[in-house]
């Protein structure tokens, strides 16, 4: 018990440590195939409705935010990647453009809570909901068509508009991150109708 407890204490150090630092350490899982699932939703059908749990110990639905906001549903891959780690702060920064154009943004991976939690603490936090889609395993990215065949997801993004429909689909390259410019100008269609 005593030697459990010694290695998560080193654990936590280290993840602040690095937070700290401004840097985390991540997994890097190489080139991988750019898209590798088929998509089950195109522009204009509902957006499948889910529950999931988040990071802030709470369950989020979709539907909730039918009739009052715009939804942005971003998911990618896995925790602790290079890309996945770049992709999600840098919607924090620009949190204000989403705000704008009445849309709340919501972040989905495939890992579990802890590892979520873990991850997002080490980037400095997040000011979206995080949800998990662990169990089932990728139940909500396999009902949109973007859970790839090792069980990670695509790289991919959602806008919903408030009547729950889905405008625009987005399943980029899973090796790179997507332009935030493409992203904005969608939503800000979406937003000005």
């Amino acid at each position: 018990m005593k030697k459990i407890f010694i290695i998560t204490v080193f654990a936590v150090c280290l993840l602040a440590a690095t937070a700290v630092a401004g840097k985390i350490t991540t997994y890097s899982a190489g080139q991988l195939k750019p898209v590798d699932s088929v998509l089950k939703v195109v522009e204009g059908d509902m957006a499948p409705d889910f529950e999931l749990p988040s990071i802030a110990d709470t369950k989020v639905r979709l539907s909730d935010y039918r009739g009052k906001k715009n939804v942005v549903l971003t998911f990618v891959p896995a925790a602790w990647t290079p890309v996945c780690s770049d992709q999600w702060p840098g919607y924090r920064l620009a949190m204000d453009l989403f705000k704008a154009n009445n849309a709340e943004l919501v972040g989905i991976t495939v890992d579990n809570i802890p590892t979520q939690k873990a991850w997002v603490d080490a980037m400095g936090g997040l000011n979206f909901p995080v949800l998990s889609d662990f169990w089932p395993h990728g139940k909500v990215a396999s009902e949109y068509g973007v859970l790839r065949s090792e069980g990670v997801t695509e790289r991919a993004l959602f806008v919903i508009d408030t009547k729950g429909v889905i405008r625009f689909i987005h399943v980029g390259d899973i090796n790179k991150r997507p332009d935030l410019g493409m992203l904005m100008k969608a939503l800000e269609k979406v937003s000005a109708e």
